[in-house]
């Protein structure tokens, strides 16, 4: 099961990841244009790509969070465990900033897009490139979570037990 788990965590990690960081390159090239470019490819970001954040973030959050489970007892939980609290943090910036955010692009018009439209793009890039930041820490400790050999955490009662048999 941790096999396959981290399998699914590194994957859907990695294409989430790379999701957002293609969306924030094209965000930023975006800036030197104006409201109606702006307005128009946002419109058409917003027509499928949530459902690709979904799709990839999701499975991600869930195999993470099991192969959090599944290394409790190993050397790597505390990467594990740092990945999934990136990913948990990902997931409630977006959904505190950014798609509140996108609800309302849906219903903008691309020849008269609000009088504060720059403001709204500063604020959804921003958290944008924070959760992009997090989302690539997360997958770049998984990865290395991943590399590094697996140990078995030593329970107290199995270091007194070998002590005790050493001494005899």
């Amino acid at each position: 099961m941790t096999k396959y788990a981290r399998f699914v965590s590194l994957v859907c990690a990695g294409l989430f990841a790379g999701f957002l960081t293609s969306v924030l390159v094209l965000e930023l090239s975006q800036r030197g244009f104006d409201s109606t470019v702006y307005t128009q490819v946002r419109l058409v970001e917003l027509d499928s790509l949530d459902k690709l954040a979904v799709a990839t973030l999701l499975p991600a959050l869930i195999a993470t969070a099991v192969l959090a489970y599944q290394t409790h007892r190993t050397n790597t939980r505390w990467l594990t465990v740092a990945a999934l609290a990136l990913l948990v943090f990902v997931f409630g910036l977006t959904l505190i900033v950014n798609l509140p955010i996108n609800s309302d692009q849906l219903h903008w018009n691309a020849q008269s897009p609000p009088s504060d439209w720059t403001d709204v793009r500063d604020r959804w890039q921003i958290a944008h490139a924070v959760r992009t930041v997090a989302a690539d820490l997360a997958f770049a400790v998984l990865a290395l979570a991943a590399a590094l050999p697996r140990t078995r955490r030593s329970t107290s009662l199995n270091t007194s037990a070998r002590r005790d048999r050493l001494r005899a």
